[in-house]
C-alpha cells in the first residue's frame, strides 16, 4: 500500500474509532488492522477490516428507516429521532448513501480508498 494512501487510512481509522457512533466491531476491526500494518498480517486485515467496514456503515435509507421507527425513538429520543430522519431524508436528497454520523463518515472515506489498499 503507497504511503499516502496508508497514512490517509491510518488516520481516518483513528477517526472512527474516537466517533462515540462506532460499533464495537468497527473498533476492534481497526485496531487489528492498525496492529498488523507493517507485518505478513497486513494484506489479510485489510481484507477483514474492508469487509468489517461495508457490514457496518449505515445506508442512509437503513437510517431513515431505524430513525423512524420505535426502536430509532427508543435510542434517539422521541423527538430527536424526527430530527434524525429529517436529515437523513435532507442528504438523501443531496445525494449522500451513508449516514454521516462521524464513524460512518470516516468508514465512508476508508472504503473510498478500498481498491488503493487492496493493490
Amino acid at each position: 500500500m503507497k504511503k499516502e494512501i496508508l497514512d490517509y487510512v491510518t488516520e481516518k481509522t483513528h477517526e472512527m474509532m474516537r466517533a462515540h457512533s462506532c460499533s464495537a466491531e468497527a473498533k476492534a476491526a481497526g485496531q487489528a488492522w492498525l496492529d498488523a500494518v507493517g507485518t505478513e498480517k497486513e494484506a489479510e486485515e485489510t481484507k477483514r477490516y474492508i469487509e468489517e467496514l461495508e457490514e457496518d456503515i449505515m445506508p442512509i435509507d437503513s437510517l431513515i428507516a431505524f430513525a423512524e421507527s420505535e426502536g430509532g425513538a427508543k435510542v434517539f429520543g422521541e423527538e430527536k429521532s424526527k430530527e434524525v430522519a429529517a436529515h437523513a431524508r435532507e442528504i438523501k436528497a443531496a445525494g449522500a448513501k451513508y449516514c454521516d454520523c462521524p464513524a460512518c463518515a470516516a468508514a465512508e472515506a476508508i472504503l473510498m480508498k478500498k481498491e488503493d489498499m487492496l493493490s
